[in-house]
Formats: structure tokens, C-alpha cells, sequence
């Protein structure tokens, strides 16, 4: 476990001023501060933002050439083809353009690659399938800003192809290399000035819908009828909650609520949640590995036919097959990192840099694993897989460590290899992974200090301060995810007056905490309530980092402090 280090951010502004300006609490007023939203356009756009504040698919380079060709294909019979990816990303995107195509009665089908027979994005074998049905145009999401030679294929085959990516345009010797596409639309292209480009692959799936159906005289309702899908994969994709994202995913979690999908529904219901209490967390955590699970253990068409599902009994198999899926994945995870945690404990815990190899791990779970590591030890982890020619690993890295750059030193080790500061994916020779560890040990540049977890605390606020309208207030930030992160205060020498451990595991500890000012408040701490009692050894005073809440029983309304990490102070009772 990585030593912990408690920040408190110092980002400056006039706080009362702006609680007064905007009938908000200064505490309110100073988280936003430390969000990075600044003047009043901003703080106005991030607490009352609607829909018509999201950007103008107009300003996405490439989408009205796009829609046009479409329009035009669609009109003359066409054969489209859409390639989607396997992750919920290009399930999202699939399911938006497939929904569209059909409402504008276009001849289209769909292909997604298998992860482990045909890897990322499309490929050779998946134009000769399209050209071999009559695909007259293919039409990408989630991927193909990469597939230069593949693309190149489909144009001597005389095809239409439409590029719809999110992700980063390769470079060529300093300069970007487009693949030989009719219409490339990808924000990250230095040709287009988008004002937020970090989208995912299914948003600019929904601009490019929401400018065809604007072309086709189609009510602006029925495209912002698929805009609960864009936001279940900005959630699930992991994409920053900042500017457009943040009112997307709010109004898509809205949407949500009350959505007609069936195979929403049955999904949900599956993993006993309620729809109309949906959170950017249980997208996150419940509903995306569900959706994300097809695609890892067998296919990604399972939860594409989900969410197309029409009737009651079949949706509801699928949703059950995917959370059993899931649950499969959630043990196979669990093995896989407990097998990868023992290895670095007595193997490899003196290393900068995490490479363990797990032969018998499934490939598609080694990015969580290596996330998992990432998180424990606070460093870079690469975790390797045995796949049916060679070794296939998935890295995660931390900020002090640019993993694309540090792999690009040791390329002639590595079979072939991608990503991006925080992330990489990679082929290697079994032979060459010892010298491949220590190599990008020996020159990994890090230092003890980039070990630490730093825990970034927005406001020093007692627990006195909180009252239920601040907790309420809160709601007014959410949705909270990566880029919104929930806001996180601190108090220290609060005393214990109490504590149990509560659960059939142990793994909830309640305790009565308080203030010198004789102020108290319950308080709770999800995790090991053994551990947690051995820790505290009769100590009487603890530091907390904490969110305030509200617990709801029989009627009644108390304020309670969730406990998110802490310290214990003060001596041992005697």
C-alpha cells in the first residue's frame, strides 16, 4: 500500500462574491474554484447548463460533409456497414448510428470485431466480409483513425468510407498521418477547432445524427432521444466530466430515468437498481462492466442486442447473461490481481515500474489488473498475458510517468505497440520480458516521492459547519465522476466517542465522532472494521477526510460524515 500524502488545493478567488452572486455557500463557491470553472459565463454554464449549452455539431470538422454523404447514400439504396469496437464506447456508438440509420430507412448492418480473434478496430478481414455482402460504404465509430492500410483497402474496393474516432491521430514523422477516408471526423485532428475535444466516440456519433437529422427534417426530439446512450459511454469510457460532458451526462442520466430501452430496464433490474435514482456511479461502476463484459469474455454483440432488444423475455436473458458475464469477471479480476500482488510483494516491490506476467490470465482483464496495481502501489504497471502467438500486455500509468514515451525507448524489444501518457497496450516475445523490466527500470526516472498518494482535500471545514441545505447544495455539482471529482473536506482531532464494527464481513465501521466544542456526528467507514480497530490500538483522536451526507431511517433525518480516509492522533487510552 502506497504511503499517503493530504493536499489541500490553494486556488485563489473572491469566494463570498461569489457565493453572493449566485445565492450559493462559499465552501459551494470554492469547490467550483478547484474544478477550474472560473468567471461568471462559467460558474452560470456549470450550475444551471442545459442542452441548448452543449456545442453545435456544426463546429465538428468533417460532420456536415459527413451527413451529407450519408443523406445522399441512404437516398440512392446504398449498403452501409457500420464498425463499431467491442468496449461500451463502440456498443454506444453502434447503437446510435444503427438507430439512426433505420429511422431514416438506410439499408445498414453493423460488424464488430472480436478482442481476442481480431483485436482493435477494424480490419482486413472485416472489409472483405463487408465487400463480400455489398457494403457499398462503411462508416466507422470508436475507431479508424488509425487504420491507414485497412481503409486504403476498402477505397480500391471502390467504398465509401466515413472515419467517426475520439481518439489521438497517429504521427509520422512529427506530423499527423490521416487515413485515406472520404470524411474524417475526430476532434483530436489539428484541423479541427471543436471547443471541447474530449469527447468519446459516441457523442460524435450523436453530433454527426443530430446534424443528419437536421438535413432530413427530422425532429431535433428524436435525436436528443438517444442522448441517454452518449452519456452512458462518456461515463463508461471514462471521459472527463468537464464542459459539454458534464450537461451531457446530467440530461442523459435524466433521460435515463425514464427511458423506453427495454434492455436498459431489464439490466438494471438484474443488478437491483432503481432507474430513477441512477447515478454517473452505478453507470461507472454497475451498468458499463455489464455492458463491457460481453465484449471481454465472449462478444460484444450480446449487449449491442440488449439495448436493441424489443421484447420483454429475450431482453431479459441478455441482461442476465451479461451480469453473470460480469460476475465472472468481477471473480477472474479478483484472482488475477491477488496472483499479480503476490508476485510484486516478493518479487518485484523494489521496482519503479510494475511488469508482471500472468500466463493464465485472461488477456481482456489485464488493463483492470494493471489499473488495480496502479492504484495499490501509486506506479506504473504493465501486466502481460500469454495470447496464442505472443505475449500481449495492457499498461496503466500515474502522472509522473509518461508511458507512451518511455515504451517508445524500448521499441526493439516489443513486437508492436500504442497509447498515451496514462495508458498503453503492446505484443512482446516471451524471451524478451525480463529485459524489458529491467530496462524500463533502469531508466523510468522516478523517484520515492512519485510513490505517494496524494489526496487532494478542497476545504478544512468542522463538521459543525455542515448542515442538511449545504448537503443538499452539494447536488448541485454532481454528476460526479473523473474531471468532477465528489468534494472532499477535512478535520482533524475530532474524538472518538464510539465505534462498532457493523456487517457480516466486517467491512462497515459506524462511530460517534466530536468536535473540542462538544459538537458530535455520526460518522461511517466503509472497509475493513478489523484492520481499522487493530490500526487505532485504543487512540483516542483521529484526522478525517470526509463527504457529508444525509441518513434517511424510519422518517427521521440525521447528518453523518462518510469517512474516505483517515489517521488516528492523540495517545492510546490507558
Amino acid at each position: 500500500m502506497a504511503e499517503e500524502v493530504w493536499m489541500l488545493q490553494t486556488k485563489r478567488a473572491d469566494f463570498n462574491a461569489i457565493a453572493k452572486k449566485f445565492n450559493i455557500d462559499p465552501v459551494t463557491a470554492r469547490i467550483m474554484r478547484n474544478r477550474g470553472i472560473e468567471g461568471e459565463r462559467e460558474i452560470e454554464r456549470y450550475l444551471y447548463g442545459t442542452l441548448d449549452d452543449l456545442y453545435d455539431p456544426m463546429l465538428l470538422y468533417g460532420a456536415a460533409d459527413a451527413a451529407k454523404i450519408l443523406r445522399e447514400c441512404i437516398e440512392k439504396g446504398k449498403k452501409i456497414r457500420i464498425v463499431g469496437d467491442y468496449d461500451i464506447d463502440g456498443v454506444c456508438s453502434t447503437y446510435i448510428l444503427l438507430q439512426a440509420m433505420e429511422r431514416l430507412g438506410a439499408q445498414a448492418d453493423y460488424a464488430i470485431p472480436d478482442r481476442i480473434r481480431d483485436g482493435y478496430g477494424i480490419n482486413e478481414a472485416i472489409i472483405e466480409k463487408a465487400r463480400t455482402d455489398g457494403a457499398e460504404v462503411i462508416l466507422t465509430c470508436d475507431n479508424g483513425i488509425s487504420a491507414f492500410t485497412q481503409i486504403e483497402m476498402a477505397k480500391k474496393y471502390g467504398m465509401t468510407v466515413i472515419v467517426t474516432d475520439h481518439h489521438e491521430v497517429p504521427l509520422e514523422d512529427g506530423r499527423e498521418k490521416l487515413p485515406p477516408a472520404d470524411v474524417i471526423v475526430d476532434p483530436k485532428q489539428s484541423r479541427c477547432s471543436y471547443p471541447f475535444p474530449e469527447i468519446c466516440g459516441a457523442v460524435v456519433a450523436y453530433k454527426l445524427v443530430q446534424l443528419l437529422y437536421r438535413i432530413c427534417s427530422v425532429p431535433e426530439k428524436e435525436c436528443t432521444d438517444l442522448l441517454e446512450f452518449a452519456a452512458i459511454a462518456t461515463v463508461g469510457d471514462v471521459m472527463s466530466l468537464r464542459d459539454e460532458n458534464r450537461i451531457l451526462v446530467k440530461y442523459g442520466l435524466r433521460k435515463l430515468a425514464r427511458t423506453g430501452n427495454i434492455g436498459l430496464r431489464r439490466l438494471a433490474q438484474q443488478n437491483n437498481l432503481d432507474m430513477s435514482q441512477l447515478s454517473a456511479y452505478h453507470i461507472g461502476f454497475v451498468i458499463g462492466p455489464c455492458l463491457n463484459a460481453g465484449g471481454r469474455l465472449q462478444t460484444a454483440q450480446i449487449a449491442l442486442s440488449l439495448l436493441m432488444e424489443k421484447d420483454e423475455g429475450r431482453a431479459e436473458s441478455l441482461a442476465h447473461e451479461l451480469k453473470c458475464l460480469n460476475d465472472t469477471r468481477k471473480d477472474m479480476t479478483e484472482q488475477g490481481t491477488e496472483a499479480a500482488r503476490l508476485l510484486v510483494d516478493t518479487k518485484y516491490k523494489n521496482d519503479s515500474v510494475l511488469v508482471v506476467y500472468l500466463p493464465e490470465c485472461h488477456e481482456s482483464l489485464a488493463g483492470i489488473i494493471a489499473g488495480r496495481l496502479r492504484e495499490y502501489y501509486q506506479k506504473p504497471a504493465i501486466v502481460l498475458t500469454k495470447g496464442e502467438e505472443n505475449v500481449k500486455g495492457s499498461g496503466r500509468s500515474t502522472e509522473a510517468y509518461h508511458m507512451f514515451q518511455k515504451l517508445s525507448e524500448v521499441k526493439d524489444l516489443m513486437i508492436k505497440f500504442g497509447g498515451h501518457p496514462m495508458a498503453a497496450g503492446l505484443s512482446i516475445r516471451e524471451e524478451n520480458i525480463d529485459e524489458f523490466r529491467r530496462r524500463l527500470n533502469e531508466n523510468s526516472g522516478l523517484t520515492e516521492d512519485d510513490f505517494k498518494l496524494r489526496v487532494w482535500i478542497d476545504v478544512p471545514m468542522p463538521v459543525s459547519y455542515v448542515t442538511e441545505g449545504l448537503v443538499e447544495e452539494f447536488s448541485c455539482l454532481e454528476p460526479f465522476g473523473q474531471g468532477n471529482e465528489k468534494p472532499l473536506f477535512a478535520e482533524k482531532a475530532l474524538w472518538i466517542r464510539s465505534s462498532r464494527i457493523l456487517g457480516r464481513n466486517r467491512n462497515v465501521v459506524k462511530l460517534i465522532l466530536e468536535e473540542e466544542s462538544g459538537y458530535a456526528i455520526e460518522a461511517l467507514y466503509f472497509g475493513d472494521g478489523t484492520a481499522f480497530e487493530e490500526e487505532r490500538a485504543g487512540r483516542r483522536k483521529m484526522d478525517i477526510v470526509y463527504y457529508p451526507d444525509i441518513n434517511e431511517y424510519n422518517g427521521k433525518r440525521t447528518l453523518q460524515a462518510v469517512i474516505r480516509r483517515y489517521r488516528f492522533s492523540g495517545e492510546a487510552a490507558v
